[in-house]
């Protein structure tokens, strides 16, 4: 089992190359929820994510000899990165193995960080076989992502931080993937203060942590389907799974649509960009997903901010649409002179703002002197849709909401 102490080991070693990361209070956040929240900004870690803490501590431990032949490792993104710059900083040559897919930001970024990127397969599976051959044949020390002991000590010296920097803290929240951060993170607290509450979160579309702990053994999901890539795991470690039954909490889910709305509010309220994984403390906070006192000093980990722009471009518009600041709908109009003009007027007159209008002309289910328009609107929150709406019907359009 982890301890206590062999975080404070990894203290010095995660030092050569990770910073201590800022954690310091969100007025906007504490407003929303009630609790006095303190986020712990692990965005601005080296490479943009708590990674480089395990990986460092890792390769640190190697002997001579397994550093002078070299790491392996496989991920999709943050690991990668991490492993990367925590090999290039001690000397040690790497190899990452990311699948055919990755986002081409990401294996530029390991590339960038020292790391020999090798493109294989459809998927993380696929690519982790890979590197584990590439282990054996070429004696290179194999660095998990989460499942072993060294990465979950380093990634728990985040925790020694956060009993450093906050130590009135009363609960701390945590992504849940593979387990590596939070059984690092509760160890490292619980054994600073047994009475601090360790909260864990997973992604619905990704969660596996609940049920398996209510069966006392690791359950695996068949497949995960959820936009916070970076906790998308099928299930959690052993080594984290032993250290989870006996120091975390609780553990609560979030679907996609509050995620979505997470980063978009500490994009906007806290300018920070914040990855998926990253953001579902903030949406556990914000969806009142656990039970928190009013006042109760609150850190939620934002684990990293490595998201792609086309899939932060679909989030900050789900959330827009989740928060009533974007509305698609779709009405039927008679195909004469005008009708557009009156449409558009009720619209303005309720300070709906018009991004977008496309007509249909030809759709079998309309008369044929009608005309099909989808108009994308800019709105003011769920108060204001739900006023232009009534106002839009009440002048006698049929109107179906899209999105």
């Amino acid at each position: 089992m982890l301890t206590r102490e062999d975080v404070l080991a990894a203290r010095d070693r995660v030092t050569r190359t990770a910073r201590h990361t800022p954690l310091s209070r969100s007025y906007s956040i504490s407003e929303m929820t009630g609790a006095d929240v303190h986020p712990k900004y692990e965005t601005v870690q080296r490479t943009g994510s708590f990674k480089i803490r395990g990986a460092t501590n890792r390769i640190a431990t190697l002997t001579d000899e397994q550093q002078d032949a070299g790491v392996v490792a496989a991920s999709a993104g943050n690991h990668a990165q991490g492993v990367a710059l925590a090999a290039s900083r001690m000397g040690v040559d790497s190899s990452i193995v990311m699948p055919e897919r990755a986002p081409v930001a990401k294996v530029k970024a390991t590339r960038s960080y020292g790391g020999n990127v090798v493109l294989y397969g459809e998927d993380y599976d696929a690519a982790a076989e890979r590197a584990h051959e590439i282990a054996e044949a070429e004696d290179r020390t194999y660095v998990p992502a989460f499942d072993d002991k060294l990465v979950m000590a380093g990634q728990g010296t985040l925790g020694l931080e956060i009993a450093t920097d906050c130590p009135d803290v009363d609960t701390v929240v945590v992504a849940v993937g593979g387990g590596g951060l939070i059984s690092g993170v509760a160890t490292a607290l619980k054994g600073f203060n047994e009475d601090i509450r360790i909260v864990g979160v997973q992604a619905e579309g990704a969660a596996s942590l609940p049920q398996s702990l209510a069966a006392g053994e690791i359950i695996e999901r068949e497949g995960v389907d959820t936009i916070a890539d970076g906790i998308a795991t099928r299930k959690v470690g052993e080594r984290p799974f032993e250290v989870i039954q006996e120091r975390v909490d609780e553990v609560v889910t979030v679907p996609d649509s509050a995620i979505a709305v997470a980063v978009t509010t500490l994009l906007e309220r806290t300018k920070t960009l914040v990855e998926g994984g990253g953001a579902v403390p903030v949406a556990a906070l914000l969806e009142d997903a656990f039970e928190y006192e009013a006042g109760e000093t609150i850190v939620p980990v934002l684990s990293g901010g490595n998201v792609d722009l086309n899939v932060l471009t679909t989030m900050i518009m789900r959330g827009l649409i989740e928060t009533g600041r974007y509305l698609r709908i779709r009405t039927v109009l008679e195909d004469r002179p005008g009708a557009l003009e009156d449409l558009v007027g009720i619209i303005s007159a309720q300070r709906g703002n018009i991004y977008a209008i496309e007509h249909d002309r030809a759709s079998r289910d309309i008369a044929m002197d009608d005309t099909v328009v989808d108009l994308d609107i800019e709105t003011r929150g769920p108060d204001h849709v739900e006023t232009l709406l009534g106002t839009l019907r009440d002048s006698g359009y049929e109107v179906e909401v899209l999105v």
